[in-house]
């Protein structure tokens, strides 16, 4: 609630505007010769984030419908469009705004008992990427996050 206009435009504009505009980009190329897109989203989509991180989660949130509508828009083009929801992953993110205690915290809410890594999302991004083992999978938000989130 006590974001300023140039805070709103910055988180908007690096996790909705910038799903916009690459495939806005990609769309005319995809619908000559078909394909998909895989967009990231988050599990702050779905719990709304922590503390202070309301607008990233609407902004997430916006990702995954975007992804269900674009799935719907483009699939007679034989476009699939997916996206993957990562949980908590240890980022340089994290390594400058979180604090020890705050991962702490975190990592206690994951069944698997760890915050997961970049290369925990790997086989989502690749899976939804392979017309032979995803190619029958259209609007839906892979979510990677070692339990923390059950829906």
């Amino acid at each position: 609630a006590d974001q300023t206009e140039a805070h709103y435009d910055a988180v908007m504009d690096l996790n909705a505007r910038s799903v916009l505009t690459a495939s806005r980009k990609a769309i005319p190329w995809l619908k000559r010769q078909g394909g998909f897109i895989v967009n990231t989203s988050s599990i702050a989509a779905r719990n709304g984030a922590g503390g202070g991180a309301g607008l990233y989660g609407s902004a997430k949130a916006f990702v995954s419908n975007v992804t269900r509508g674009m799935a719907k828009e483009l699939i007679g083009f034989g476009i699939r469009v997916n996206a993957v929801a990562p949980g908590t992953i240890l980022t340089p993110f994290h390594e400058r705004y979180s604090t020890e205690e705050q991962i702490k915290g975190m990592v206690a809410t994951i069944p698997q008992g760890r915050a997961g890594t970049a290369e925990d999302c790997v086989g989502a991004y690749l899976f939804l990427s392979s017309d032979l083992m995803s190619g029958y999978i259209t609007g839906q938000v892979i979510e990677v996050n070692g339990g923390q989130l059950m829906p």
